[in-house]
Order: structure tokens, then sequence, then C-alpha cells
């Protein structure tokens, strides 16, 4: 059965993998990276600090860091050296000469389960339960399937990787976020009173922008820069 299943992953995969072109090359490549999410990671930031009292927003941003930590040393540290399954791209699988890689990008040699998948879903979940938001978390679970999917799309995943990477995150993000509101409602019962917007004024107009809306509005300049990015040097690419 569990071979069975194997099979099918990596069927699956292969169907993933080969769906490609040089412009998704690119693009899939820098969505993946952690560091170019800075820019969305720092607007959370902004968006906890003013939202909650400062023992309140320091719970949170504890939380957060909490939940991807564990997230993240649980598959990396204790799953993957326990199940040991080779990368679809390392090359002492069997598949690896199949598999389409970006700029020689492999990743390391274990791959189940996935920690990008455990670590966005980890912070995606977090923030639903912290932000009851409908636009926000669709943004967000977009954001956390895309990262996934960017991993098949490198070659360094299978999707039962992802799955159970969502799985992971998803419940430590949840608990994590549990554990801080028990201990914000100990320490600061009176908890969120700040203002649930912030104003920016252009000329004599001024306009009120709810605080859930600066992350996705972060978000999605990331990902046009991304986009910008990934047309140029597929540009540069093609014209040599």
């Amino acid at each position: 059965m569990i071979e069975y299943i194997q099979h099918l992953d990596t069927q699956l995969f292969l169907f993933l993998n080969s769906l490609h072109c040089p412009l998704m090359d690119q693009f899939m490549y820098l969505f993946s990276g952690r560091f170019i999410w800075i820019p969305m990671y720092a607007t959370l930031l902004y968006i906890i600090v003013r939202r909650y009292r400062p023992a309140t927003a320091l719970l949170m941003v504890l939380g957060i860091v909490l939940s991807i930590v564990i997230a993240d040393q649980l598959c990396a540290t204790i799953l993957r050296p326990t199940f040991e399954r080779l990368r679809p791209a390392h090359l002492e699988n069997p598949i690896s000469d199949m598999v389409h890689i970006v700029n020689d990008y492999r990743g390391g040699r274990y791959s189940f389960p996935s920690c990008h998948a455990a670590n966005s879903f980890a912070l995606a979940s977090f923030l639903c339960w912290m932000i009851p938001r409908t636009r926000l978390c669709i943004f967000i679970l977009i954001w956390a399937l895309l990262t996934c999917y960017s991993r098949i799309y490198l070659g360094v995943h299978y999707p039962g990787d992802l799955l159970v990477g969502t799985f992971i995150g998803a419940l430590v993000g949840s608990g994590c976020y549990c554990l801080a509101v028990l201990l914000s409602g100990y320490y600061d019962p009176r908890g969120q009173i700040r203002r649930p917007f912030v104003t920016l004024h252009l000329g004599t107009a001024s306009y009120n922008i709810k605080l859930p809306d600066l992350m996705i509005i972060a978000g999605i300049a990331t990902t046009v820069g991304i986009l910008i990015a990934s047309l140029i040097k597929t540009f540069m690419m093609t014209a040599h």
C-alpha cells in the first residue's frame, strides 16, 4: 500500500514538475526564496504593533516565531532524518534525470516533510486565527499554496512532502496561537485597543486603510516585483 502511494506521489510530481517555461522558472525560483518576503513580514510586524497593546503584541510576535521554529525543526531535525526520503532532484534519486531543475538548484538531501510548507502554513494558520478577515485569510492561504507549488516546480519536493508539511504547519500554528491567546489574557486582559486602520494623506484627501489590507498590499507589491525581475532575467537570458 505504501509503495503504491509513493508511486502515485512520484507520478503526480513528475506531471506537475514537467509543466514549465523560462519565465515561470525564474518566477518560481524567486517566489520560493525566504528573504524576498521580508517586506511582507515587516508589514505584519507593524500591523501587530499597531493592533495590540505592547504586552499582547510581544506575545503574538513570539507566538509566530515559535510556531515557525517548531514546525521547521520538527520537519528538518526530527522527521527528515527518520524517514530519509531523497529529494526528487537529488543525484542519488533514480528519477533525478527526469526532474526539471532551475538554476542548478537541487536543495538538500532529504525532502519529507517539507519545511517550506510547514513554515508557510504555520504562519498562515496563526495569522488567520489572529486576524480573521476574509481577504487576508484568502491572500495568505494562496501565498502559502503557491509557496508549496514552487517547491514541486523547482523539483525539490513531492506533493506528499508538502501535504504532510502543510498539516504539521497548520497544527503547530494553531496551537501556538492558542498559547499566545492564553498568555495574553493573563498578562494583558484588555488586549487590543489600537485603531484598526492607518490614514494615508494624498494632497487634500485622506484615506483610511485597514491594517490587514496593508499586508495584502505588501504581498502583492512583492509578487509584482518578483514578476518584473523574472521578466527582465528571462529577457536577458533569451537575448544572449
